[in-house]
């Protein structure tokens, strides 16, 4: 008995094991769990891809020197973590995008900020080559470059969901702020930029979680692709509203309708009398470009007739109106 006993438990044993080799396992680190998808990582990328293109030539013409900005990674890791990663002194430029919550970080490095800092100031747009702590008069003038790039960012984010940047503060390093928990988990973004083919940097995006939350659902590549092309930013908007209200439409008053003959209709001459449907007290209906849009009221304006708008075309309305 005790023989069998063991027996089946060994035989137990060895099907436990091979059952475990066959199932796959995925480690979890609780101190720093995943909240970003690989999906949202990739959308993230896509977003900034078309981004660092629109910077690029902006950058380009605003300097005029070649700038080529390239998105060169996409990583979440902790809020600490980032912060360890990153060299001071740099440039932090702090941002919002309304209506999301929370704080973004934008940090450029020195040899970046001073190049394009020296060429704004009548330079060739060359590196400073000791690291150092920007003066007043390049912290001016880094704040309008970051103002020039958050454009850019805003205009890319539009495509996905309407933001409003708004600019925060400026800091020399990543110490002294604080906009997100030390365990927090952010998505950082990495780009190369180069500068006249000669000056080389880095420049990041720090997007805390709680900042993207809200938008995940739409942080997908293919709710990019569905959407590419389709949200218009607010300049798209107002240049369509500017074309639209310049066209031209067709404005008809349907004074009534009535059924005749054909004959009738042929013997017709000036100063016949056709009886029409509708009631002296009941509205007109003013149409455009042949589509039912208001209810109206006749009248006589300066001497020329008109019709006043009384409400808006409603399709019961006119069903009861005849009915009763």
């Amino acid at each position: 008995m005790l023989e069998d006993y063991l027996e089946n438990q060994t035989e137990d044993t060895e099907d436990f094991e091979d059952d475990a080799e066959h199932k796959s396992y995925k480690l979890y680190n609780f101190r720093r769990p995943d909240k970003f998808s690989k999906d949202n990582l990739r959308a993230l990328r896509d977003i900034h891809r078309e981004f660092s293109k629109a910077i690029s030539l902006v950058l380009s013409g605003y300097l005029r020197m070649r700038v080529e900005i390239e998105i060169v990674s996409v990583d979440q890791l902790t809020y600490e973590e980032f912060v360890r990663s990153m060299p001071s002194p740099i440039s932090v430029g702090v941002f919002e995008f309304e209506p999301l919550s929370g704080q973004i970080l934008l940090g450029i490095s020195f040899e970046v900020i001073s190049c394009i800092v020296n060429r704004m100031l009548g330079g060739v747009g060359a590196t400073d080559p000791q690291s150092r702590e920007l003066t007043d008069i390049e912290k001016a003038l880094a704040k309008k470059v970051i103002n020039i790039i958050l454009k850019s960012l805003e205009d890319a984010w539009n495509t996905i969901v309407p933001v409003t940047g708004k600019f925060i503060s400026l800091d020399d390093n990543y110490q002294s702020i604080q906009v997100a928990t030390a365990g927090e988990i952010v998505a950082l973004l990495t780009f190369e930029v180069q500068i006249a083919g000669k000056h080389f940097g880095l420049f990041s995006l720090c997007f805390p979680y709680p900042v993207l939350e809200t938008v995940l659902t739409h942080l997908s590549t293919q709710h990019i692709f569905q959407t590419k092309g389709l949200v218009a930013t607010n300049d798209e908007r107002l240049k369509m509203i500017s074309k639209i209200n310049s066209s031209t439409v067709d404005l008809r008053v349907q004074f009534g309708t009535c059924s005749i003959t054909l004959d009738d209709f042929l013997q017709l001459s000036e100063g016949d009398i056709i009886k029409l449907d509708n009631k002296v007290q009941d509205d007109l209906i003013v149409k455009v470009n042949d589509e039912k849009k208001f209810f109206a009221r006749p009248g006589i304006l300066k001497n020329q007739v008109c019709v006043k708008i009384t409400d808006v075309y409603d399709e019961m309305h006119e069903i009861l109106r005849n009915y009763f």
